[in-house]
Order: structure tokens, then sequence, then C-alpha cells
């Protein structure tokens, strides 16, 4: 699978139909959206966004749809601070930095992360499909703020 959204696309549309799901244009309206968005949106983000499409799509058909997309495994749910289930198309293995003010997550890579071993108390009770560091703190542009506030 490519990294690119035409890729991606086509990925997704073998995949549902290799697993019986049918490839509705709302869906697909529903993936394409997430392949294009580098933020990780929410929910409510995707509604927002394939509601001017589709306008009488709900809400609960889009979380559904999520939450079935992520069982397929076509996208993953995100962890995220804030409580709000979020979602992406990398499945690639990768890492995230999350803003514990603003919510922003970024993508990164480092194979030291990628080396980590789980230790074998845990591992003898799984198996290990995957590892995802996840790293909290605050984002530049919410330090910048913070701090610019405080002297005021």
């Amino acid at each position: 699978m490519e990294k690119n959204v035409t890729d991606r696309v086509q990925w997704f549309v073998s995949t549902c139909r290799n697993n019986g799901l049918k490839v509705t244009p709302q869906r697909l309206a529903i993936f394409r959206i997430l392949s294009r968005s580098a933020d990780h949106p929410s929910t409510d983000t995707v509604y927002r966004k394939v509601v001017r499409e589709f306008p009488s799509i709900s809400f609960d058909t889009v979380h559904r749809t999520l939450l079935t997309f992520s069982k397929l495994g076509v996208i993953e749910a995100v962890e995220s601070y804030s409580g709000v289930r979020r979602y992406e198309t990398d499945l690639y293995d990768h890492h995230h930095i999350h803003c514990v003010i603003c919510g922003t997550i970024i993508d990164f890579c480092d194979e030291e992360l990628d080396a980590i071993q789980v230790p074998e108390r845990i591992a003898d009770g799984f198996t290990v499909l995957g590892k995802r560091v996840s790293i909290r703190g605050i984002c530049e542009n919410c330090r910048k703020q913070n701090s610019e506030g405080t002297h005021q």
C-alpha cells in the first residue's frame, strides 16, 4: 500500500470487497477524508466534512462507519489525551507525540523506539502485533502562547 491517496483508496476498495463490505459513496467519502487528513481527525471532524457532500448522513452513521473501518483494519484509532477518539489511515509503523493543550498529534518514526522489546512477563500472554510509542507534551505554539500569556 503506497502512501498517496489514490493508492490508499484502491487498497481500501479492494480490502472492503475482499471482506464482504459494500463500498458505498458515503464510505468512500469518509475514507478519502481520512486519507487526506494528516491531523488524525475525530468522528466529529469527519462528520462535519462528509455532511457537506452528503447532507442527509447522520453523525451515528459516520461513527459506526469509522468503527467498522477500524475493525476491518483499514484505519486505526489513535490514542488521544483529550478523551476523543481520533483516526488515521497511516498503517505503517510510526509513533505519536501529543500536545496535551491543543490536542495536536504528530506522527514520527524512530528506529530506536521501534526496537523496544516487550517485557517477557507481558509478552507471554499476548501475540504482539505491533508497537507504538505515544509521547505527551506541549507543542511549540502552545508553549509560546502560554509564556506570552504569563507576561501580560
